[in-house]
Formats: C-alpha cells, sequence, structure tokens
C-alpha cells in the first residue's frame, strides 16, 4: 500500500498513541446523567383531578391529630413549627394504648363508612353522565347517518326532476 498523502491523510504523533498515565492528568468523572438514548422520553402527564370526587377519609392517626393540635397549642403556643406539632403527635400516638386509640379508630371507621357512601353515589353520577354522553353520540350518528341518507334521496329525486325536465324539452 501506498502512503496516504493528500486531503484524506491523518498525521498521528507517536504522543498521542502512547496509554495517558491516570495519575498524572487525574481520572475523568463519570457522568452524572446516563446517555440512553439521543432522544429525552416524553414525561407522562397526570389525570387532571375531578373537583367533585369526595375526598379519601382520615386514618385514625389523623383523627387524633386534629384534636392533639389543639391541646399542643394551647400547651406550647410560642411553638409555630407544623413539623415539631407532628413529632409530638406521633410521639404520643406510639405510647398509647390499643384501648386510648379505640375511640379514634372507631370516628376513623365512621368517615370511612360514610366516604364509601359517596364515592358509590359519585360513581353511578360517573357512569350516568358517561352513559349521556354516548347516547348524545349514538343519536347524533344515527341522525348524521338520516341526514345523509335524506340528503342522497333529495339529490336522486332532483337529478330525476332534471331527467323529466330534459325530455319534457325534446318534446317540444
Amino acid at each position: 500500500m501506498k502512503n496516504a498523502k493528500g486531503k484524506g491523510a491523518v498525521k498521528v504523533s507517536k504522543e498521542a498513541l502512547k496509554p495517558v498515565d491516570d495519575r498524572k492528568i487525574g481520572k475523568r468523572k463519570a457522568s452524572s446523567k446516563p446517555d440512553k438514548g439521543s432522544a429525552p422520553k416524553a414525561k407522562k402527564e397526570k389525570a387532571k383531578k375531578d373537583p367533585n370526587k369526595p375526598k379519601r377519609p382520615p386514618s385514625a392517626f389523623f383523627v387524633f391529630l386534629e384534636e392533639f393540635r389543639k391541646t399542643f397549642k394551647a400547651e406550647n403556643p410560642n411553638v409555630k413549627a407544623v413539623s415539631a406539632v407532628g413529632k409530638a403527635g406521633g410521639e404520643k400516638w406510639k405510647s398509647l394504648s390499643s384501648a386510648e386509640k379505640a375511640p379514634y379508630e372507631a370516628k376513623a371507621a365512621k368517615r370511612k363508612v360514610e366516604y364509601e357512601k359517596l364515592m358509590k353515589a359519585y360513581d353511578k353520577k360517573q357512569a350516568s353522565s358517561a352513559d349521556d354522553d354516548e347516547s348524545d353520540k349514538s343519536k347524533s350518528e344515527v341522525n348524521d347517518e338520516d341526514d345523509e341518507a335524506s340528503a342522497e334521496d333529495h339529490q336522486e329525486e332532483d337529478e330525476e326532476e332534471d331527467d323529466d325536465d330534459e325530455e319534457d324539452e325534446d318534446d317540444d
């Protein structure tokens, strides 16, 4: 083979072919984000929340916290941090016996039953509105088909009348 000279030739120095000493130059750091693909993935869009949907009921702990907040704020009026109230409430909840937790669990169960009733009513309402949407759509499709069929019938009638008119003119 001939030595390549000209436009396509690339000179490579002897230093470029030597292995790099990591201790002198320093090791390269790994990139912070691995490059799996050239195109970024599209983010999934969250489904929009229905403001009419009933909120989930609080657990027994949160029912307890509702009352505990009032007493804690009365005892410690200078504490403004929400986290302090939450930590104190958590410690108090852990120290309660199951007998002391029972009234809060009963209240939570009662709220859950009410929530389930509301959800059943909400689901029925959603199902009926979905049925209404479908029935409206099907009605409009049927009406559109009827309109198209009647339009075709009218067009055929008009063509027949035109043919009759032409025959009458030929007779004259």
